[in-house]
């Protein structure tokens, strides 16, 4: 990995909000393609060792993505991002939840906010993301769930499958 790339995790309880700055050595329509297109979600988005496996993609304002990710044991855990707005090569905004396999929301658990905002620069692109909660309570609860450590080895796939992507 390169470690001469951006990678900044921030967390603002009075927000409550994660800020999540990653750069990538990419162009941004292939890192766009990542994020965005199932076949490419699936080799990255859960952390090792868990699979993740997409049931449903549609990547358009209304749509949703519900996908699973499953554990080396095949425990199953459901989950699912509606698409609220989308300006394609540029963001996206969804809500993001825990759910069963049907896309039903675990009322349980917490919904997420994202916003996630893509730049590039010299073949660098820059993807901001912001993961907002509805209470502090929340937002303590996914952190506690682990979600920085996993969400920081997914995007380090991420990087590893762009560098082989682009060859």
């Amino acid at each position: 990995m390169n470690s001469n790339l951006l990678f900044d995790f921030t967390i603002n309880k009075e927000t409550q909000t994660v800020h999540v700055k990653r750069e990538f050595s990419a162009d941004l329509p292939l890192v766009w393609d990542a994020w965005t297109k199932a076949e490419l979600l699936d080799q990255w988005w859960a952390p090792k060792p868990y699979q993740n496996k997409t049931k449903l993609m549609e990547f358009r304002e209304g749509g949703t993505w519900l996908y699973c990710m499953v554990s080396p044991q095949n425990e199953i855990h459901w989950c699912k991002n509606d698409y609220l707005k989308i300006e394609p090569h540029v963001s996206y905004t969804g809500l993001d939840a825990f759910c069963d396999e049907n896309g039903v929301n675990n009322l349980e658990m917490p919904r997420t906010e994202w916003t996630n905002t893509f730049s590039e620069e010299n073949g660098i692109t820059l993807v901001s993301m912001a993961a907002k909660y509805n209470t502090l309570a929340d937002l303590e609860k996914v952190i506690e769930m682990g979600f920085k450590e996993g969400f920081t080895m997914g995007l380090n796939q991420l990087e590893i499958l762009l560098s082989t992507l682009k060859k």
